[in-house]
């Protein structure tokens, strides 16, 4: 399941608080992906803007590569913004997707929903700014 969340704040706006609001909540920017740039330079141009954030909580990355070594193919988070019907759109992977995909004893099941809690309060704070 994909969690996400549109805002009528505008998409510039919400790029240039993102790092800060991010770290607030205890995350900070590995990178981002600016997949219209990216895909036009090799001739496959799209007409939407889409950025993708790499997103890191040390602690919980720490955490959860020490014990499950394969959920790093979720990491690092990430959280996708773009236009579409004229509003923004804040999106991530559901953490449910994540969790289904590993054998995880239920202290970590609701540690990893303590993490994407943070994620969900840094799209809703991005989307209320």
């Amino acid at each position: 399941m994909i969690y996400k969340l549109k805002t009528h704040h505008d998409i510039t706006d919400i790029r240039s608080k993102l790092e800060a609001k991010a770290k607030e909540v205890g995350f900070g920017i590995l990178g981002s992906y600016e997949f219209k740039k990216i895909l036009e330079n090799k001739g496959f141009p799209i007409e939407r803007d889409i950025v993708v954030y790499e997103l890191c909580n040390p602690a919980g990355a720490q955490q959860a590569l020490s014990i499950i070594p394969e959920i790093s193919v979720y990491l690092p988070c990430r959280l996708s913004v773009y236009m579409e019907d004229g509003l923004t759109v804040l999106a991530t992977i559901g953490v449910e997707d994540i969790l289904q995909a590993v054998n995880i004893d239920d202290t970590f099941r609701a540690y990893m929903n303590e993490i994407f809690e943070k994620i969900k309060r840094l799209m809703h704070s991005l989307s209320l700014a």
